[in-house]
This record gives C-alpha cells, sequence and structure tokens, in this order.
C-alpha cells in the first residue's frame, strides 16, 4: 500500500468475520465463506501466519459484546496476535465511538496492526487513517438506515394485529396457516382460565401460586420445554421439581397481559435508540395495544376486573381469617383511603362476620388529625349491599315503570345538557371554518401587498390564538358527549347484568367485583331522636351512583348471647 513503510516484521494473524442477520445469507460477497477466503488469501500474499480465525455468525455491528470478537480481545492482550485483518470495516463494527475507540486507542496501546482489506485501511498507513473517522460514520449511518426500515416495518406489521413474537405466549399456539396469528392452545387453556376465576374470587398472586402447586400443573417454561421450544430446559436442569414449581411473576404477567382478552400487546420496553442495550419497563397502561387480533381466553369484561382488582392492591384476608370480599372497593367518603376490616377483639360471636368491623386506613394509620374512624360493622354492611343489589335485580325483572323512571334520572340532566352541548359544538364548528375563510382571505391580502406583513402578523396571531382555544373547548365538549351517550347505554348494560342476580342469598368477591366499582361509607351522625345514622353511597358498574342508602348501624356483641369464635 501506498504510504507504509516496509516491513520485514512477521506477523501472528487474527482475521475477523462477521455477518449479521440483516445482511442476509443470499448476498455471497458478504458471506462468512467468502469473507475468510478473502482474508486468507490476503494473509499468504504477505507471508504472514494465521494463527486463529474468529467468526460471529448473526451478530449486528452496533454490538461489540460479540463472542468471538470478545475472545479476540482477550487473545490481543495476552499476546496471541499482533495484527487483526477483515474485510472491510464495517466487519469490524458499525459505531463510529467505539470502532474509533480500538483503532486509536486500544490497537496501538497493544502494538496491534489493524487492516480492513477492501477499504484500504491500515493502521501503519497515517494519511490513509486520516479518512478512516469518516468511513465509521457512514457505516454507523447505515446501520441506523436499516435500524428505522427494520422498525418502522416491524410496526406497520404490528398495527396490522401480526403477532411478531419468537414463541407463542402460554395458553396459545401459532396458527399453522399463518405463523403471525394465535390460535388458543386446548392443553393449558383452563389454566389460565382458572388463573382469571381464582383473581376475580379475590385471591392474590400468592394463593393462586399455591393453588396451581397443589395441582401439580407445569409452569409455562417447562411446558415451553416440553413443546420442544429452545432455551427453556436449563431452567430445569438438576432439578425436576422446579417444572411444576409457579412463580408470581408468571402469574403476574398471565394476569396482566391483554393477549388473553384477545388484544395484541407491544412496545412493553423499548430501548433509547439503536446504540442503548437498556430497555426500561414501561407501565401496563403504557403498552401499546390493538384490540380483537385473536380469541381471548377470558372476556375483555373479565379481564378488566382483574386490573382493577390488581392494582387495588387487596387484602382479601385478614389474620383472623375473615374473608374481605369488599377489599379494594370499599373506600371513606371523606378521605377516599380505603378501609380495613379489623378484628375487634373484645367480641366472642358464633360468626366471624360479627366479630369484625371496618374502618378508616388513614385515621388508624395517623388518628383524628387526618380523618375519623368512619366505622360499619362487617354485617351490616353485608346486609345492605346485598338488599340494594336484590332491589334492583328485582326490578329489571319486574317492574318496567321503575326501570323507565331511574333512567330518565339518570339521564334527564345529562339529556338536557347535552342538547346545549351539541348545540355549542355546531356553533364552534361554524366559527373554525369561519377562521379559516379569514386566514386564506387575509393571506391573499398579503399576496396582493393589500397589508402591511405587521397588520399580517397581527392579524394572523390573533386568529390563530383563537383557533386553538375553540379546538381545545371542542375537544372538551366531544368528550362531554361522548360520556353523556356511552351512559345511556350504561344503563342497558347494568340492568342486563343485574338481572342474572335476582333472589341472590350470599355475597362473594366475584359478585361484587362484577357488579360494584366502589362503595363510600360516611361517619355514624347521630340523630335529633337519639338514634344513629349512617350512609353508604354504592357505585355500581356502568351507571355509578343512584341512591345513598340510610343504615341503622348496630351492636352485635350486645345483641347476641357471648361465645366463642369459630
Amino acid at each position: 500500500m501506498a504510504g507504509i513503510k516496509e516491513e520485514k516484521k512477521i506477523y501472528l494473524v487474527g482475521i475477523y468475520c462477521r455477518l449479521s442477520k440483516d445482511d442476509g445469507t443470499d448476498n455471497e460477497s458478504a458471506s462468512i465463506a467468502t469473507q475468510k477466503s478473502i482474508l486468507t488469501d490476503y494473509v499468504k500474499k504477505q507471508g504472514w501466519h494465521i494463527a486463529k480465525t474468529y467468526v460471529d455468525d448473526g451478530y449486528s455491528g452496533t454490538n461489540f459484546q460479540r463472542p468471538s470478537f470478545q475472545n479476540m480481545i482477550k487473545d490481543i492482550e495476552s499476546g496471541l496476535i499482533n495484527c487483526v485483518i477483515t474485510k472491510d470495516l464495517s466487519r469490524l463494527g458499525r459505531n463510529y465511538l467505539d470502532c474509533g475507540l480500538y483503532l486509536e486507542v486500544f490497537f496501538p496501546e497493544h502494538n496491534v496492526r489493524y487492516i480492513a482489506v477492501n477499504d484500504g485501511v491500515d493502521t501503519l498507513n497515517k494519511s490513509a487513517m486520516d479518512i478512516t473517522p469518516f468511513r465509521n460514520i457512514l457505516n454507523e449511518m447505515y446501520a441506523a438506515d436499516i435500524s428505522v426500515k427494520i422498525k418502522s416495518a416491524y410496526r406497520a406489521r404490528f398495527q396490522q394485529g401480526k403477532f411478531m413474537g419468537t414463541t407463542a405466549p402460554y395458553g396459545y399456539i401459532k396458527d399453522p396457516a399463518d405463523h403471525n396469528h394465535l390460535l388458543i392452545d386446548d392443553k393449558v387453556a383452563h389454566v389460565v382460565k382458572e388463573i382469571f376465576d381464582l383473581a376475580l374470587k379475590g385471591n392474590g398472586v400468592a394463593k393462586i401460586c399455591r393453588h396451581l402447586n397443589k395441582q401439580h400443573i407445569l409452569r409455562p417454561a417447562a411446558y415451553a420445554a416440553e413443546r420442544g421450544e429452545t432455551g427453556f430446559e436449563r431452567h430445569f436442569e438438576g432439578n425436576e421439581d422446579k417444572r411444576y414449581i409457579w412463580s408470581g411473576n408468571s402469574v403476574r404477567s398471565i394476569l396482566r397481559s391483554p393477549i388473553y382478552a384477545g388484544n395484541l400487546v407491544g412496545y412493553k420496553r423499548i430501548a433509547a435508540n439503536m446504540k442503548s442495550k437498556k430497555r426500561p419497563s414501561k407501565l401496563p397502561e403504557e403498552w401499546e395495544v390493538i384490540p380483537n387480533t385473536h380469541e381471548g381466553i377470558v372476556t375483555q369484561e373479565e379481564f378488566d376486573i382483574v386490573q382493577q382488582l390488581i392494582t387495588s392492591r387487596r387484602l382479601p384476608q385478614n389474620k383472623g381469617g375473615f374473608v374481605n370480599i369488599f377489599a379494594g372497593v370499599i373506600k371513606c367518603v371523606d378521605c377516599g383511603c380505603a378501609l380495613r376490616a379489623m378484628n375487634v377483639h373484645r367480641r366472642k360471636r358464633p360468626e366471624i362476620i360479627d366479630c369484625v368491623q371496618y374502618s378508616c386506613n388513614n385515621y388508624a394509620r395517623n388518628g383524628r388529625s387526618e380523618c375519623s374512624a368512619h366505622n360499619i360493622e362487617a354485617r351490616d354492611l353485608f346486609n345492605a349491599v346485598l338488599a340494594d343489589i336484590n332491589c334492583f335485580a328485582d326490578m329489571a325483572v319486574n317492574d318496567e315503570k321503575a326501570v323507565r323512571a331511574i333512567e330518565k334520572r339518570l339521564t334527564e340532566t345529562d339529556q338536557s345538557r347535552a342538547k346545549a352541548l351539541e348545540k355549542e359544538r355546531k356553533k364552534l364548528n361554524k366559527r373554525l371554518a369561519e377562521l379559516d375563510r379569514l386566514f386564506s382571505s387575509l393571506y391573499e391580502d398579503k399576496v396582493m401587498e393589500r397589508i402591511t406583513e405587521r397588520n399580517f402578523e397581527m392579524m394572523s396571531g390573533k386568529y390563530q390564538k383563537e383557533q386553538l382555544e375553540i379546538e381545545a373547548r371542542l375537544k372538551e365538549v366531544t368528550e362531554t358527549l361522548n360520556e353523556s351517550y356511552e351512559k345511556s347505554r350504561g344503563i342497558r348494560d347494568f340492568l342486563a347484568l343485574i338481572r342474572n342476580y335476582q333472589g341472590l342469598k350470599e355475597l362473594d368477591a366475584t359478585v361484587i367485583n362484577a357488579l360494584i366499582d366502589k362503595i363510600l361509607v360516611s361517619e355514624r351522625e347521630k340523630m335529633a331522636d337519639g338514634t344513629v345514622k349512617q350512609e353508604i353511597k354504592i357505585y355500581y358498574k356502568f351507571i355509578g351512583f343512584v341512591d345513598e342508602l340510610h343504615i341503622t348501624p348496630t351492636k352485635r356483641w350486645t345483641a347476641l348471647k357471648p361465645k366463642n369464635c369459630t
């Protein structure tokens, strides 16, 4: 090469070959075999000795943590090779910062000569090395361009509802006719359904895990290994029992995944850029979801209820064994904190429910400076809620007149408001159209020089400000109208739902979570006649709050004979 001083030094050469997945295997000039052939011929012509050949097949040039590349670095540090040769500079890497670090710092410090045959790069040729940083930048730009194109292609396919994962999630298999479509795996779909059913009944993740472990069901990774999928078997080598031990993360990921409601989910973890290998997790509400892409194992309603239960941080059972079916639902009307179930140890009753009362958690922790007790007997709460559900169920089945009265009462205000908002929306849209015409006319006046540049800027700024204000108000009005229409539809949905509960005798967490969003409990109030009353507000699914319940709190420890709680 021109500009290189002739040396009689005999080099111990390491030839390095790399092929990324993006380069493909059809392009013969970039294949591993071709790279080896070119480099071997070059070394022989120089009369040098090939100490070792390093090959990274299927590794991106932006990643320098490649197995063979790192082995080559170790061999350089131990003195086994003193010359590195690649077909071209891009085979070494496509990150110009890291490439520059190796070419300008690491190789010179270890007295290693580097040659890129096709690019004419040689670290002994100082004049040729001046252009090398620009070659590195171009190589990185190529990698960045490829990265953008691949990401765009993947996103386009995701938006079309195509499943892009390497393996199907637990409970599903890939459709043999279309690998981007999921089909329910009948062998384990019942396990997924059972997990959701247990969650709907108020069971936490740990309790669900214990249930699955007792049933001796293969955990997801073990089931994948049994199906012949690679990369899972290593988790169970030397300990077969681990195949049947479910982790909390496995159960939680199933309960959190919209996949099981028939929706495609993606972009849960996104790298900041091409160079960054960190992929921070996003919150479930930030995931991108494409609805109705395949058949769900559970319904969307069941999935939504489970998400609500998870985020409410439920404690379904207290230390005394009382099953708290209202966990995550019952709140203090004043401070908004949860009411927790508390054992009242002075009571000795035959039923555990009569030994429990609910009390504001904020008050229990911080005292009267933050809130008051809001105590309510568990028995009173159960009876009041059960009676209200039965009242609505009977009405939905037997009393059409009362149903229409409730519909009218719940939507009357909304309907009158909706008319006013609809009128306002038409007015706003009309003004937007007028502003568009004014802008057009104003621009024409500017072009024809009927007005000055200063006046144009002043008037256009005024119109633009008004436009932004109208668009913001229009968005607000549209959202309010949509909520009103949804409420009307929600009343019909609620009545259809609650009909199924006519004649209900017992309450459990499944019923509560299916029908009720939240229950607000007020403080006890002493009336003029000396009696004590307490107000409960139940917010039902689809319709929200209808009527408050006024109950008369009881003192069951005085009304019943003293016995030990069972």
